[in-house]
């Protein structure tokens, strides 16, 4: 399964919950009219559609996850690695967000 980037499985999901919100607004609009099979086959569409959507949810959740600890995971390598770069940088990026919170 070839990987999907944030921004593809953001807008499929999206699409997915737009399906199911028309989807729901539809079963609203005919649930007074349906009866029987019609009614069975609607709320069969909405089920696939909310499917869908779930699916697609725990799809993105498990890249950002993967994503997030392989950043973590390099990070803390590359303190490792090197403690006095990493003290250094922090300290230069605590001395700039010092100077922009002084400005305000």
């Amino acid at each position: 399964m070839p990987r999907k980037t944030a921004a593809s499985a953001q807008d499929e999901l999206l699409a997915d919950f737009q399906t199911l919100v028309s989807d729901t607004e539809k079963l609203l609009q005919d649930t007074a009219s349906l009866a029987g099979d019609q009614a069975d086959e609607l709320r069969l569409q909405i089920h696939e559609s909310l499917k869908r959507a779930r699916d697609t949810l725990r799809d993105t959740e498990k890249n950002l996850r993967e994503r997030g600890e392989a950043a973590f995971q390099a990070t803390e390598d590359y303190v490792q690695e090197h403690p006095w770069q990493s003290v250094g940088l922090a300290a230069g990026i605590g001395f700039l967000l010092g100077l922009l919170a002084a400005r305000r």
